[in-house]
């Protein structure tokens, strides 16, 4: 399985994602993830970026919003503690399909 973590520099929570992900792939020998850099609108238009941090299982995201649009902009994301730039450990866990 294949995680791609779509960030831009100067977002504060890409790391805390790619720390949780890290935590998972411990776990999870068919798990391999790689970190995408996106840098321009342009890059954004051209990944369909919609926000960072995004995570995709495979190439589709694994948090779907279609009201979000594509663009460098911060992603939030709904938790049991209210919105924030992080999905939980527990959400990510429960995306991912089983072993």
């Amino acid at each position: 399985m294949q995680i791609t973590l779509q960030y831009f520099n100067g977002c504060p929570n890409w790391t805390i994602v790619a720390d949780r992900l890290a935590v998972i792939a411990q776990d999870r020998t068919d798990m391999i993830v790689t970190h995408l850099l996106v840098e321009t609108p342009e890059d954004a238009e051209a990944t369909g970026f919609r926000g960072s941090p995004s995570i995709l299982l495979d190439g589709a995201d694994l948090f779907p919003d279609p009201a979000s649009s594509v663009g460098l902009s911060c992603r939030i994301y709904p938790t049991p503690d209210g919105l924030v730039g992080a999905p939980t450990l527990d959400q990510l866990r429960a995306a991912l399909p089983p072993t």
